[in-house]
């Protein structure tokens, strides 16, 4: 008993004074083509703490490309010319000489996004996959996995916090998961401690307290937290391809918390499989979109169809780029 917390201050969420909006910065950057070329630009921006927002990605006739990235600094120190110089340095010298980088500040920058189609969003955004879903089909092994969760609460242990317990298969964002959800319905995590078996399982033990410091004792927002918890856990990602006109679209969608953060890495992640498939990205875009109740990140990539990797026609080829982006973006390789 003496373990367990009974009244300490000890909240992840701290109240902090929120920082106001971001500047936006267009970085233009002219290079050769070749396969893999924007996840490894993504791979430099993440390392300099740059956000990237939007992207525009053009192939000109003589094979050279023009990259748009629409980005904010987590330092916010972009608008000094030191750090423009050590951001289009950085980038030279890792992807060579024969690229060439501008930064601006994007003035009136406004976050547009192209609305989807009403039923491919009904069917990205839906709460639940089916089992014979086509972009789900060759992920049933791992899907089975995460509903094997667990989550019990204990109302015994600690005189002032109610003990959840979850057992779940462990996979890359899990936490952040969790702790997104927690803060989400306004539950305040006093004190936690996990850890992993060689099963690939997780346990997850939160001392938690409602907004207003009583437990959590009511079946209903018991049962309700339950649910919410076990679908972010089971579904925190939406993977799909689609056809977009004679063209092929990845999409990725990942709910927005309350606080008005995305997912991060989301980006980084899914270039970084497209690159490991050989798979060239045409154009990328970044946006929110409203659906079920909720805002949502939804990043789109038009692909390159090629013969090496045929996409147009191809579903077995399908379901590799949906099976590989989403095991990546999860950790799911066991």
């Amino acid at each position: 008993m003496s373990m367990c917390p009974s009244s300490y201050p000890m909240s992840f969420y701290p109240e902090i004074t929120q920082p106001g909006p971001s500047q936006f910065y267009l970085l233009k950057l002219f290079s050769s083509d070749r396969k893999g070329l924007l996840h490894d630009v993504t791979h430099i921006l993440s390392e300099l703490e740059l956000i990237i927002q939007r992207v525009k990605v053009s192939t000109t006739p003589d094979g050279r490309v023009i990259d748009l990235f629409f980005v904010t600094d987590g330092m916010e120190l972009l608008h000094t010319k030191e750090r423009q110089e050590e951001t289009c340095s950085m980038l030279i010298a890792t992807l060579g000489p024969s690229i060439s980088c501008e930064i601006l500040l994007a003035e009136g920058f406004q976050q547009g996004f192209s609305s989807l189609p009403p039923t491919i969003s009904e069917e990205l955004f839906r709460m639940e996959l089916a089992d014979g879903d086509n972009c789900s089909r060759s992920l049933s092994a791992e899907m089975k996995r995460v509903q094997k969760a667990t989550i019990n609460f204990d109302n015994f242990l600690s005189p002032a916090h109610t003990l959840l317990q979850i057992n779940c298969a462990d996979q890359k964002g899990l936490l952040y998961d969790i702790l997104r959800t927690m803060k989400d319905c306004s539950i305040q995590v006093t004190y936690g401690r996990f850890w992993s078996d060689k099963k690939g399982f997780r346990e997850v033990d939160l001392f938690i307290k409602q907004a207003d410091g009583k437990k959590v004792i009511d079946p209903e927002k018991q049962d309700g937290l339950s649910s919410r918890l076990r679908s972010e856990m089971l579904h925190p990602l939406r993977v799909m391809i689609v056809n977009r006109g004679p063209d092929v679209e990845l999409l990725v969608a990942n709910p927005v918390e309350l606080s008005g953060k995305g997912r991060p890495r989301v980006f980084y992640d899914a270039t970084f499989a497209l690159k490991a498939l050989g798979i060239c990205i045409f154009s990328a875009e970044i946006g929110r979109q409203t659906a079920s109740e909720r805002q949502w990140e939804v990043y789109r990539f038009l692909l390159d169809d090629s013969n090496e990797f045929p996409l147009a026609n191809s579903l077995v080829n399908r379901n590799r780029v949906v099976d590989r982006v989403r095991k990546t973006l999860l950790g799911c390789f066991n």
